[in-house]
């Protein structure tokens, strides 16, 4: 269902914004599944409450997980945390998984370890994202998966009670997802699992270190010292107790905002250490010309004229490239984005996407296999299509702020990771300099 059109307000002159963002996405459907999988209660501090996480969580509890609300007691007013028991793993139901591909690809590892059969299914662009991958890789653990050789969703999971484990090469240069997805569950397995990743280079690696990382933290032994392979040795997962960092990706369109309109915008809380991809976005502003400052209090910042082109290789943070792609159409100079062919299976193609909408703005884009070229030129205003597309939204308010007047459709599809966008967006914009 879509929502009306949203017409995003001009900023009356350069920014000067405090910006306070939920948790990360990523981080938080990381912890649910392994707080599921885990031996004792755990507790989730400041995890994200988008479209992509409350179905993570109605689908764990389908699968027998308790996730409850807790008020937190460092912030009262904040959204509750989640007290998560662990899942019984019981099979017989059905799983909505939206657009969310942590849902899609995390959870039949999950559903192979339930007593019976686990059906999933999800919006209608969800029967087009790659899944064949994942569902190979368990099949040669020994699961039997019913998809009528599509390879997509809709797809059953024949639940067995439990998954022997072993090796398991594939080729996850579609997602770096389907590696994650198997070595979440693989403490659960008899046997411990090793994946071997077989092709082209990893899309996204930062997200494998970051389920390494969160496995770790829950106990898990996990040998990642050789390229391209995991393996993962059975055992008991410990309850978790963790504060979910704020989600850095979806900071980059604020970020961003400063550089566009010579202002300042600070985001709180931004860790010092993170195997968030989104991180990236520090480094992407200093080489287009911003002053970036991180501080143990915040990272800010600050726009210094108008930015310059980039040519960069996005492969390891390519959720960024519909923001980087906008704020490249705002600046002096040709920019190249290259390494994200496989953006093309993400929510749309964001490729195709992103070209098409940054034409209608009156930029000159050239569509390449793996990337975009952008020259700008003087923004028009424009409607901005979004494709059901969270970041795509995200791109569209940044070029509005370069084109005012311009329209942004189906705005509410940005709930996916950030249900507040919005209203954070509106904020900022009336927070200026002077």
């Amino acid at each position: 269902m879509t929502t009306p059109d949203w017409h995003p307000p001009a900023a009356s002159g350069p920014l000067d914004a405090t910006v306070t963002l939920p948790g990360s996405k990523s981080l938080t459907n990381r912890f649910l599944v392994l707080a599921a999988l885990a031996s004792e209660t755990s507790r989730l501090r400041r995890p994200l409450r988008s479209r992509d996480t409350e179905l993570m969580a109605r689908a764990l509890r389908g699968l027998g997980a308790g996730i409850d609300d807790a008020t937190s007691s460092a912030n009262a007013l904040a959204d509750p945390d989640w007290i998560i028991t662990p899942a019984t793993l019981r099979g017989g139901g059905d799983i909505d998984c939206g657009l969310a591909g942590t849902v899609m690809r995390f959870l039949p590892p999950v559903a192979a370890l339930c007593d019976g059969p686990v059906r999933f299914d999800g919006d209608e662009r969800s029967r087009v994202r790659p899944m064949a991958a994942i569902l190979q890789a368990l099949r040669d653990l020994g699961v039997s998966i019913e998809d009528e050789g599509r390879g997509t969703l809709p797809f059953v999971v024949q639940g067995a009670g439990s998954v022997r484990g072993g090796t398991v090469v594939l080729d996850a240069s579609a997602s770096s997802q389907f590696v994650s997805a198997l070595l979440l569950a693989a403490p659960r397995s008899e046997e411990g699992i090793t994946v071997v990743h077989d092709g082209e280079p990893l899309p996204s690696l930062p997200h494998i270190e970051m389920t390494v990382e969160a496995l770790r933290d829950a106990g898990a032994e996990v040998d990642d010292s050789e390229p391209n392979t995991w393996r993962v040795e059975p055992g008991e997962l410990l309850p978790l107790d963790v504060t979910v960092e704020p989600d850095l990706s979806n900071a980059a369109p604020f970020l961003a905002a400063a550089a566009v309109t010579n202002g300042t915008v600070r985001v709180p809380d931004w860790p010092q250490h993170t195997t968030q991809a989104g991180d990236r976005i520090r480094d992407i502003l200093d080489q287009m010309g911003a002053d970036v400052t991180l501080d143990g209090q915040a990272l800010t910042v600050s726009g210094d004229g108008p930015p310059s082109g980039i040519d960069i290789d996005l492969h390891d943070a390519a959720e960024l490239t519909p923001v980087v792609a906008a704020l490249a159409a705002c600046a002096e100079g040709p920019s190249i984005i290259r390494g994200v062919a496989h953006i093309r299976g993400h929510e749309t193609d964001r490729i195709t996407a992103l070209s098409r909408e940054l034409t209608a703005f009156g930029v000159a884009v050239t569509e390449r296999e793996d990337g975009l070229r952008i020259d700008p030129a003087p923004l028009r205003p424009a409607t901005f299509h979004t494709y059901s597309d969270h970041r795509m939204v995200m791109a569209g308010a940044l070029l509005s702020l370069v084109a005012p007047g311009s329209i942004i459709e189906d705005p509410g599809t940005v709930a996916k990771t950030l249900p507040g966008f919005l209203g954070l967006w509106e904020s900022m914009l009336g927070t200026t300099a002077g």
